[in-house]
């Protein structure tokens, strides 16, 4: 079942094309043989997107139908019981084709792109979407797509539509706003350097936002573990904390963009009739780029309202604090 998907196969340590460059290829490739996904890049080269300004920030909206799905996805247990897993292997459509990477996950092309060039990398196994356990597979995942590509994580409860099949996704890089945002010297705070890990927050952003960056792999691996348990402790959980990440390598260093979170929707998301907005955050969303799959929503959305629902689903600051002095 595995080898008739297999469009090429990515190992570090064998010759061939670049695991950016073999993702290339398969899109492609896959938009010739996968009339669906070939018409989802069609309808997002017509999207229409509107940039909000924020107090201290701004925001770009996306009206992107295709996500609808995705968006109003039901994530709680019994509903993820009940349905067949979209990532596994076998319930593939047929036309869908990957790069098996390492042997272990399968990069695909995502059937409702929000961007000119979006990825699924997923475990080729059914395994729960759990970071700790592929933390290193992040950080390599992003060197070995640089410079073209951001990796992206959203956690089982705040954003991934498949909270059971462990995956990470991948963007263009610089497409996700808070990358660029990430790079202004006058945006970032240094709140504490250790064992050649940086950390960084971000100024006047309208939510909580950790930076990491690092050129050793191994050390930033393991800071990036320390937060976690830090956010375990102290949001008093026992499960993975709460958060959305983005990974990427550029000029020989590693930066992860971290976005530690309180809840998965804001409580406009569950409201009746013209009262409701349609915006379920994950990591592009609460990275500056929302997705708006209701063309209402599109015109309705103003600066107070993006405002209150970052800082509705964020950690609250005191809460930022105690994690960041923790880990």
């Amino acid at each position: 079942m595995l080898s008739q998907r297999v469009f090429a196969s990515f190992s570090p340590h064998s010759p061939g094309e670049s695991l950016s460059a073999l993702a290339i290829s398969l899109l492609a490739e896959q938009k010739l043989k996968w009339q669906l996904l070939a018409n989802a890049y069609r309808s997002l080269d017509s999207a229409a997107t509107r940039e909000i300004q924020c107090n201290g920030f701004s925001t770009l909206l996306q009206f992107n139908p295709k996500r609808i799905t995705s968006t109003s996805a039901d994530v709680d247990d019994t509903a993820v019981r009940s349905r067949q897993c979209f990532l596994c292997i076998e319930n593939l459509p047929v036309e869908q084709e990957g790069v098996l990477y390492r042997d272990d996950f399968l990069l695909l092309c995502n059937p409702a792109p929000i961007f000119s060039r979006h990825f699924t990398i997923s475990t080729v196994q059914h395994t729960p979407q759990e970071i700790g356990k592929f933390a290193g597979t992040l950080l390599a995942l992003a060197k070995e797509l640089s410079p073209d590509f951001t990796v992206f994580y959203n956690g089982p409860r705040c954003g991934a539509s498949a909270p059971d099949h462990m995956h990470f996704q991948a963007s263009p890089s610089g497409s996700i706003p808070v990358e660029g945002t990430a790079e202004d010297v006058r945006r970032r705070i240094l709140l504490k350097k250790e064992a050649a890990v940086s950390f960084f927050a971000l100024r006047n952003y309208g939510r909580r936002v950790l930076l990491l960056e690092s050129e050793l792999e191994h050390e930033l691996e393991s800071s990036f573990i320390h937060i976690m348990n830090a956010m375990q402790r102290v949001t008093l959980t026992a499960e993975e904390p709460m958060l959305n990440v983005l990974c990427s390598f550029q000029e020989n260093a590693w930066r992860l963009i971290i976005f530690p979170r309180r809840k998965h929707r804001p409580d406009i998301y569950f409201r009746r009739g013209d009262a409701r907005v349609l915006i379920s955050p994950a990591a592009v969303d609460i990275g500056g780029l929302v997705i708006t799959p209701i063309e209402r929503d599109f015109h309705k959305v103003d600066a107070a309202l993006i405002e209150s629902i970052f800082e509705e689903v964020s950690v609250a600051p005191d809460v930022f604090e105690k994690i960041v002095g923790e880990a």
